[in-house]
C-alpha cells in the first residue's frame, strides 16, 4: 500500500513543483519588467519622482494641479513620444504649450462621460504615458485589471485625482503668484510647494518648491524651461528653488 500510495503521489508532486516553478519564473519576469522599466528626468522631477524616473506600467497620483499634470506629462514626451489627456475639458492648449507640450502628439478626450475607463483602457495598451482624470470612484480589483495592462504593455498612467494603487502621490499644498509689481505687470509663473510620498503613502516623504510658468503673452517666449532633451525640444518649465 505505502508503495501504491508513493506512486501515485509522485506525479501530484511533480506537477505542483512545475506550477510552483513557473509562477516563481512569471512573477520573475514581472518584477524585472517593474524594476527596469523608466524614463529618465532631469532638473526638478529628478528629485520629486522616486529613484529620478518616470517609471513605466505603474500609476501617479497627481491630485490638485493641472499645472503640475501638464509638467510630469512634457518631461515623459519631451523624446518625441505620444501621449493622451482622458477626461480634463480644462486641459487648455495655450498652457500645454507652455509648458512645452507637442499638441500634434497629444491625444484628447475631453468629455468621455461614462466611457472614461473604457477608453483610457484602449489608450493604455497604444500609448506610452495617459492621463486621465476619474468621473467615479475606482475600485480595488478594476485598479488590479488597469493595473495588468499597464505592466502589459508598459504604459505610465498620469491620474488626476486619487487611485486605489499608484506608485507615487504628488499633491500641490501651496502657492505663490510671481511677475506682479506693485499692482501692475503680467503672472510669469508661480512657486507652488509639491508633497510627494511614496507607493501607497508609504516611503520616504518630501516637499519640494518648485517653480511652474504661465503661459507666455503673445509675441514673447514662454516661461522658465529645463534644458532641452533630445531632438532639440525644451524641457518641462520648472525649476527647483528650494528644497527640505
Amino acid at each position: 500500500m505505502t508503495s501504491v500510495a508513493h506512486a501515485a503521489g509522485a506525479p501530484a508532486a511533480s506537477a505542483a513543483e512545475r506550477v510552483s516553478e513557473l509562477q516563481a519564473r512569471i512573477h520573475g519576469m514581472q518584477r524585472d519588467r517593474w524594476d527596469a522599466g523608466g524614463r529618465p528626468v532631469s532638473g526638478v522631477l529628478a528629485g520629486l519622482l522616486p529613484d529620478g524616473i518616470l517609471r513605466t506600467g505603474v500609476v501617479y497620483t497627481v491630485d490638485n494641479s493641472t499645472s503640475l499634470i501638464m509638467a510630469v506629462l512634457a518631461a515623459a514626451t519631451v523624446d518625441g513620444g505620444w501621449g493622451a489627456v482622458v477626461g480634463l475639458p480644462d486641459f487648455g492648449a495655450e498652457a500645454a504649450i507652455g509648458f512645452g507640450i507637442d499638441l500634434e502628439r497629444i491625444v484628447l478626450v475631453p468629455s468621455p462621460a461614462d466611457q472614461w475607463l473604457a477608453v483610457t483602457a484602449a489608450l493604455v495598451d497604444v500609448l506610452p504615458v495617459v492621463v486621465v482624470h476619474p468621473q467615479r470612484a475606482v475600485g480595488d480589483a478594476e485598479a488590479a485589471r488597469l493595473a495588468a495592462r499597464l505592466r502589459q504593455s508598459g504604459c505610465t498612467l498620469i491620474v488626476a485625482g486619487t487611485w486605489p494603487q499608484g506608485e507615487a502621490a504628488l499633491r500641490v499644498t501651496d502657492t505663490r503668484w510671481d511677475g506682479l509689481g506693485a499692482g501692475h505687470g503680467y503672472l510669469a509663473g508661480r512657486d507652488v510647494t509639491v508633497h510627494v510620498s511614496g507607493r501607497n503613502g508609504s516611503g520616504r516623504r518630501r516637499s519640494t518648491l518648485v517653480h511652474l510658468p504661465e503661459v507666455a503673452t503673445p509675441g514673447e517666449a514662454a516661461g522658465p524651461r529645463l534644458d532641452s532633451g533630445r531632438g532639440g525640444r525644451a524641457r518641462a518649465g520648472i525649476r527647483q528653488r528650494a528644497q527640505s
